[in-house]
């Protein structure tokens, strides 16, 4: 059974080598710097020095574990990050579905070109210059506040006051990266047989119940994986553009587990402990994409393995 299950690898390769040699970069990538800095990982269970490194660090056990769950900021960590994640969810998650479907009644080729094209360069900007346009527009003398003061309403420090975070944040993400990720819809979009419209005309079928009963279906293994994904990062907020926008006044909305990580490991060479806090995360995540992926497994059959 092995000697078959390898000829038939080895015949696989052959018919195809060309695609596996493109993708030979890839995999050596991600072996270097995703598979072996795995090794890394056991820093959690030490006490790790810099200089004695890994092999003479002392071992502690389950120790940076305790003092994570011990930790003061813990629960306030906890919190941000999920509701950040879900408030993203919740409002961004479904814009890139809406946006590709209407990119696909577009009919005229030069306008829906266009429409595209404006929709994806956010994603293509930098962090750093998105997060300076936000602070310059965000600014007591910025455009928001200048057009607040037209309408007699005083200038507002957006970014001093802690309520106001969460939402300038996922706004930001969501302008940011919803034309990039409907990409990928449209991509499913474009595999779904013109037929079944053609049928649906006949049959008197307006263009709601044909997105109802063609498009969505369509997309549905799509958007299942895409969710599944996305609950697997759900205790993970994308740290840049945190600690460019954030400031110590609204650490109680704005800290994840992220910027905290960079603080104590980066600033505060707390490397076991930041490790251990990762690793809570990665286990966290790998837990709900293992149980999600097990739910639609049963429900609908789609799954990510």
């Amino acid at each position: 059974m092995l000697l078959k299950k390898l000829k038939n690898c080895r015949a696989e390769v052959i018919a195809n080598k060309w695609l596996y040699l493109m993708f030979l970069p890839v995999f050596i990538w991600f072996i270097l710097f995703a598979y072996l800095p795995m090794g890394g990982m056991v820093i959690s269970f030490q006490k790790y020095n810099i200089v004695k490194g890994i092999s003479k660090s002392a071992w502690v056990g389950l120790q940076n574990f305790e003092t994570l769950f011990k930790d003061p900021y813990f629960f306030r960590l906890l919190k941000n990050t999920l509701l950040i994640n879900m408030y993203g969810l919740l409002f961004g998650f479904p814009l890139p579905i809406i946006l590709a479907i209407a990119f696909n009644e577009i009919r005229r080729k030069k306008f829906k070109k266009i429409a595209q094209t404006i929709s994806y360069l956010p994603y293509f900007m930098s962090s750093v210059v998105v997060i300076s346009m936000v602070i310059q527009f965000m600014s007591p003398t910025g455009l928001v506040n200048m057009f607040l003061n037209k309408l007699g309403i005083e200038s507002i420090y957006f970014l001093q006051i802690p309520e106001y975070f969460r939402t300038i944040f996922i706004s930001t993400g969501i302008w940011q990266g919803t034309g990039f990720a409907a990409i990928i819809y449209m991509a499913a979009l474009a595999g779904i047989s013109e037929d079944q419209y053609e049928a649906a005309t006949v049959d008197g079928a307006g263009k709601f119940q044909k997105m109802l009963y063609i498009t969505l279906p369509g997309l549905a293994p799509t958007i299942v994986i895409m969710l599944l994904i996305n609950l697997g990062s759900i205790l993970n907020v994308g740290h840049e553009r945190i600690i460019l926008l954030y400031n110590p006044v609204i650490y109680q909305t704005a800290d994840v587990f992220n910027s905290y990580i960079y603080r104590e490991g980066i600033l505060g060479r707390r490397y076991s402990y930041a490790q251990a806090l990762s690793m809570f995360q990665n286990i966290v995540g790998f837990a709900l994409v293992y149980t999600a992926n097990k739910v639609t497994r049963k429900l609908d059959g789609t799954t990510l393995w």
